[in-house]
């Protein structure tokens, strides 16, 4: 009975916000995130939402340098004024803006350059930035934009600065890198397969699709555990997190694009049960600053979670990684994923 209450009780943590994360077995908060004086960080999407609530945590325990990637600079104008405000013009000043379309690799590996030129460290990286549940879309590229966003915009950057992380790492600092993903990874079907272009840009429907680019995340953490962080980097950590049901843009607005009248479902009815941007960024602050392991997938507050039967198949994400590295090959006539 015991282990049945504790399941719902984490599985409420989990996903809901308020009073919720306290009921978990597994029990952080932000305040208890660790000094990070003397550290860089690099955050994707980092001007809204959970990338926001990453990177405000982050400044406010003393970050040295935080690199923060955005699509939007009206976005990125709008949280400047908005550190401004809540933690001063210090902090602000601590940070680097960079305009970057994750959908664009070659533009990607140029911000890494940009990144690598302006630091000699990198001890954070938090892969937060993606597109929400949407209809199918192409990028310029010829790809599904969930998977050339979410999942090999990320893979370009991590591979681009894996130099530096190792770099970091080798002089005896935890790096550690953070995929956030989401508890939809589980709604993919158990048939799916990463061999080939076309079953990428198989339109499975917005929250599969979603979901698909999220699978993606846990398998990459898991894949990089496997090869890079036990074959000789074992202070190089890489997980992949859950953040809960947020109240965000993608939430709120973004998910009316491909459910004009069910999105309402979840942008008003489930609001007042929502996560904020704070409590949305736990689980990635404790993935970025505290956690000691690789290869997990990580749940509000912070506890280890086996995730989906495909989340788990070692084949798959070698798949997944294998036809990444040759899609960005073909694409880009670049060998822009390494790792």
């Amino acid at each position: 009975m015991s282990s049945i209450v504790n399941t719902a009780r984490n599985a409420v943590a989990a996903n809901f916000g308020h009073f919720a994360p306290s009921l978990s077995t597994h029990p952080f908060s932000l305040d208890e995130t660790p000094d990070q004086s003397g550290k860089v960080a690099v955050v994707t999407g980092g001007s809204e939402g959970i990338g926001y609530g990453v990177a405000h945590t982050l400044l406010k325990n003393n970050i040295d340098k935080l690199f923060i990637l955005s699509l939007s600079q009206k976005v990125a104008n709008d949280a400047k004024d908005t550190l401004v405000q809540e933690l001063g013009q210090a902090s602000v000043d601590k940070t680097v803006w960079l305009e970057c379309d994750l959908a664009n690799w070659k533009k990607v590996k140029s911000v890494a350059e940009q990144i690598k030129d302006s630091t000699d460290r990198l001890d954070v990286l938090v892969n937060n930035a993606g597109r929400g549940i949407m209809t199918f879309k192409l990028s310029s590229l010829g790809v599904d934009r969930h998977m050339a966003i979410n999942h090999m915009g990320h893979a370009v950057l991590i591979s681009q600065l894996l130099p530096l992380m190792k770099k970091t790492a080798d002089a005896g600092s935890v790096v550690r890198i953070v995929n956030v993903s989401s508890n939809l990874h589980s709604s993919v079907p158990t048939t799916l397969k990463f061999k080939s272009l076309p079953d990428i840009n198989t339109n499975m429907g917005a929250k599969k699709q979603y979901g698909r680019s999220k699978l993606a995340g846990i398998l990459y953490a898991r894949y990089f555990d496997r090869n890079v962080t036990q074959k000789g980097n074992p202070n190089i950590l890489m997980n992949a997190v859950h953040p809960g049901i947020v109240s965000t843009k993608q939430s709120k607005e973004d998910i009316h694009e491909p459910y004009p009248l069910a999105g309402y479902g979840l942008s008003v009815a489930m609001e007042p049960f929502k996560k904020n941007q704070f409590q949305g960024a736990v689980s990635a602050i404790f993935a970025a600053t505290t956690t000691k392991d690789s290869g997990q997938y990580i749940c509000p507050p912070a506890l280890p979670d086996p995730g989906s039967e495909p989340s788990q198949d070692e084949a798959l994400g070698d798949d997944l990684m294998k036809l990444t590295r040759e899609i960005v090959l073909d694409k880009t006539k670049e060998d822009l994923v390494v790792t």
